[in-house]
């Protein structure tokens, strides 16, 4: 059974730092491409970070360009999130996922053929 299992969430001060990690197990990712979409309370998920696997390239939402850094380790199947100087408008659960959808196109969000449950990440300001 495929799972995407994220850890790493929690509480930080508004400017502080998290990095999420986000392990696949039940298959190889090797032709899919990984990333991060949030949810806030009363608002539509959205697209956070990509990272294809094929060519490593990466890709952000505008909001957190700059801030947010999306990376993989293949050989642990693996993807992470290191998020720095974080705002309050950076609360959200923060899902993974996997597709094999280029990375380039996931800011488009819609369907993808695996979900992680979900951490919960709370900036206070």
């Amino acid at each position: 059974q495929v799972q995407l299992l994220e850890s790493g969430g929690g509480l930080v001060q508004a400017g502080g730092s998290l990095r999420l990690s986000c392990a696949a197990s039940g298959r190889t990712f090797g032709s899919y491409s990984m990333g991060w979409f949030r949810q806030a309370p009363g608002k539509e998920r959205e697209f956070v970070a990509a990272i294809s696997w094929s060519d490593r390239r990466t890709y952000y939402a505008d909001s957190v360009k700059g801030r947010f850094t999306i990376s993989r380790d293949n050989a642990m199947n693996t993807v992470y999130l290191q998020m720095n100087r974080l705002k309050s408008e950076d609360t959200a659960v923060y899902y993974c996922a996997a597709d094999p959808k280029h990375g380039s196109i996931w800011y488009r969000g819609g369907p993808m053929d695996y979900w992680g449950k979900g951490t919960l990440v709370t900036v206070s300001s």
